[in-house]
């Protein structure tokens, strides 16, 4: 009796533990089975690794198929499109993962629906998110209409706007209510817009500016008392333009809209205006010579616009301290600064070879003094030379003649420019 009651209690404890570890078994992998845990994870598992391999062989193909099409846009596309569509391979393992989960418990502490409906949006609106850039690249006609920064503009406010949206549609799943949060944004963005007036003011100056068309990125701009330069981007708050030192400078938009602004770069043509001096000695034959001569030469070029696109002169404009001078006013075809600099240099070698066949000089600033024959000369005292001898005179008849040092100069040089 004794061996048989013992073997019995060995038996129930046996039947006790083997209860305990089906127990642990069961529920210890957070409250699932250990089992469909361990298969759950080996799914995912196997969902990361065909990830890498759905990338390494789907996406180079059809990376490979793009390249053989004339459109880039496809290519640009698939780009964008990288990261959403290596989420696919996550999304079908965890789907597989929480099945099997769930088909085994009752009640799961996990809604696995939820998840995978909160992967699918993620993946959906990231796709919609990066595809905005490549497809505003189709908008031709409206980028025509609007410019391209306008456009560049409306596709950053997509991004947001996507963004914003897959965040509400991904709380929405987890019924999160979305207006309360919309409305405590609100009241949030009331009291930031009070102390961010400047960056708003500055926003509604860029949209002013793009909608007036003022300047793209590419031009060259003079902006009254702030900056000239090469525009280089037009953002949300202030506009990079880039110094000809090479130096960029950030511009707030409000200063941009209030300021005068000129555009070198949509100039029709590009402007010579020198003021041309030649000596008084030259003769009414020769400034006429010099006057036609030089017409001539501008009417034969073909890269200098001509009368009545632009006005043309080359006039004796004005008798000067050491000159008389010619006012040249002209205008070349080409805008390009390079090219414009090569049409001056042109006509300056145009200018130096008629003023010598008439016969005559460029002027130079000069000075002459006269002494009038009447003035008092002032003549030195006597001197004694160190060895004693008779006493030195300096000569007078020198100073009288005029010889002296300072009798006559000239000081400087120039020609105008």
């Amino acid at each position: 009796m004794t061996t048989d009651a013992n073997a019995n209690g060995l038996i129930a404890s046996a039947e006790n533990l083997w209860d305990i570890v089906v127990r642990v078994w069961d529920t210890s992998f957070a409250g699932y089975n250990v089992g469909d845990g361990l298969l759950a994870m080996g799914v995912l598992a196997a969902a990361f690794m065909v990830r890498g391999l759905f990338s390494h062989v789907v996406l180079r193909r059809l990376i490979a198929f793009a390249d053989r099409t004339d459109n880039n846009l496809d290519s640009k596309l698939i780009g964008a499109l990288k990261g959403p569509i290596k989420m696919i391979p996550v999304i079908i393992g965890v789907y597989i993962a929480f099945t099997i989960l769930e088909l085994h418990t009752a009640t799961g502490a996990i809604n696995g629906t939820q998840v995978v409906e909160t992967l699918i949006v993620i993946a959906l609106f990231w796709a919609l998110h990066n595809a905005v850039v490549p497809a505003s690249h189709l908008m031709t006609p409206l980028r025509r209409a609007l410019t391209p920064v306008m456009v560049d503009w409306l596709a950053k406010f997509l991004r947001i706007l996507f963004i914003i949206v897959g965040a509400a549609a991904a709380l929405q799943i987890w019924g999160i209510p979305v207006a309360p949060v919309l409305g405590g944004l609100g009241l949030l963005g009331v009291a930031i817009g009070l102390g961010a007036q400047d960056l708003f003011r500055n926003l509604i100056a860029g949209i002013l500016i793009l909608t007036e068309k003022r300047f793209v990125p590419g031009e060259w701009i003079h902006v009254d008392g702030v900056v000239e330069g090469t525009v280089e981007q037009i953002n949300f708050r202030s506009t990079l333009i880039r110094r000809f030192d090479r130096s960029p400078v950030f511009v707030p938009n409000s200063r941009l809209a209030d300021n005068a602004v000129t555009n070198f770069t949509r100039m029709t043509h590009r402007r010579i205006r020198w003021i041309i001096g030649v000596e008084y000695k030259t003769t009414t034959a020769q400034l006429q010579y010099i006057r036609d001569k030089t017409l001539e030469w501008l009417d034969n070029h073909p890269e200098f616009a001509k009368p009545p696109e632009v006005a043309t002169f080359m006039r004796v404009d004005s008798f000067g301290p050491s000159s008389i001078d010619y006012l040249l006013y002209c205008f070349t075809h080409t805008t390009n600064w390079g090219e414009w600099l090569r049409l001056k240099e042109e006509l300056a070698f145009a200018l130096k070879r008629i003023v010598e066949e008439a016969g005559t000089s460029f002027a130079f600033p000069s000075t002459s003094i006269y002494m009038d024959d009447g003035a008092e000369v002032f003549v030195p005292p006597m001197v004694r030379s160190h060895a004693g001898e008779e006493p030195v005179k300096v000569q007078a008849d020198a100073v009288a003649r005029g010889e002296a040092d300072g009798g006559e100069g000239s000081s400087g040089e120039g020609g105008a420019r």
